[in-house]
């Protein structure tokens, strides 16, 4: 993260969003004298969720200081815009401070945010003061959150910076270079396939067994949509998706094909998943790794022990599936990791 202090000449402007949840609406000139913090967020960024942890934790820490957060729900898909998806994304996620809705990111316009996740922290006085931009090195973060409240006169001892729940996240931290976030759809997506992805069409493709690195590959009839791959019935019933990526954890945007739950099977380096399956992928009585697509959201596909090198397949049969996109963490370099 990218921690800017600005000079006290921008005002903070009203949060005018399409809903709210946890809270009424929250008028910012109604808080002055203090600490504000938007976070502008989407719950299918794997970024923001990693961000949000901290974010919970500096609710239970600084709420009794008078600090607000707010979360600014600003979402890249059509289907984080549906209001129930993402009242059911703030439960499963436990946040308990207010959310507003940013479907037509006009909040996010305001603020000139750009980048997800990203953090404004609003002064005593109403004046836009820090900017924190992408996800890591909380402290500085925390440092400002700290900074605002001497500022605004709050009296007694401040809770201790808390360490970062990650080693990537400490501000010292030299990491190996992950695969960026690989995207579907003909408008920003990394499809590998020689067949390309004609807007709204259904192609027959098939897999050319090399895979480059930032790019995805798939076998079988998939139509290419705006921001999406989506496996269509053709001649062959079975749809594979691959991937060849270089870092530690995997995470995918994956939809269901109509209302039903699709059981898309998971395999890494043409094996199943075991002791290295992420957090939504379940083993059946026959050893088979599994995730079961219930609605359109990030799904935690792999938790490796090391970060390494591999090739991820999913797959599905007599069901059908989206991709939206795979995203993929860093680990810190061992032999680089300060003793001090």
């Amino acid at each position: 993260m990218t921690v800017q202090e600005l000079p006290q000449t921008i005002r903070a402007r009203e949060l005018l969003g399409d809903f709210w949840f946890n809270s009424e609406p929250v008028p910012l000139s109604a808080l002055r004298g203090q600490v504000i913090l938007l976070y502008f967020w989407d719950f299918a960024s794997a970024a923001a969720l990693r961000m949000l942890s901290y974010v919970r934790e500096w609710h239970r820490r600084y709420a009794s200081y008078g600090v607000v957060i707010v979360g600014v729900h600003t979402p890249r898909y059509p289907f984080a815009k549906q209001l129930d998806r993402v009242q059911k994304a703030i439960a499963r996620l436990a946040i308990q401070f207010p959310v507003v809705i940013d479907n037509e990111t006009l909040i996010a316009m305001n603020y000139e945010c750009r980048t997800l996740p990203e953090v404004v922290l609003i002064d005593k006085d109403g004046f836009v003061r820090y900017r924190g931009i992408g996800e890591g090195n909380p402290t500085a973060l925390e440092r400002a959150i700290q900074a605002l409240l001497y500022h605004a006169g709050i009296g007694g001892v401040l809770p201790v910076i808390m360490d970062p729940l990650r080693d990537v996240d400490r501000a010292d931290a030299v990491c190996f270079r992950a695969t960026p976030e690989v995207l579907a759809g003909y408008l920003r997506g990394s499809l590998g396939n020689v067949e390309g992805s004609p807007p709204e069409s259904v192609v027959h493709y098939a897999d050319p067994g090399l895979y480059l690195d930032g790019r995805f590959y798939v076998e079988g009839d998939w139509r290419s949509e705006r921001d999406c791959l989506r496996q269509v019935e053709g001649a062959e019933p079975e749809g594979h998706v691959i991937v060849g990526y270089q870092g530690l954890d995997v995470q995918g945007i994956l939809e269901p094909e109509g209302e039903k739950s699709v059981e898309v099977t998971v395999r890494q380096d043409n094996a199943f998943l075991s002791a290295n399956r992420g957090d939504d992928v379940r083993i059946d009585g026959q050893g088979r790794s599994f995730v079961l697509v219930e609605e359109p959201r990030l799904y935690s596909l792999v938790k490796n022990r090391e970060f390494g090198e591999h090739v991820l397949k999913l797959s599905s049969a007599t069901q059908r599936f989206a991709l939206y996109s795979f995203s993929f963490s860093t680990a810190v370099i061992p032999e680089l990791v300060s003793n001090n």
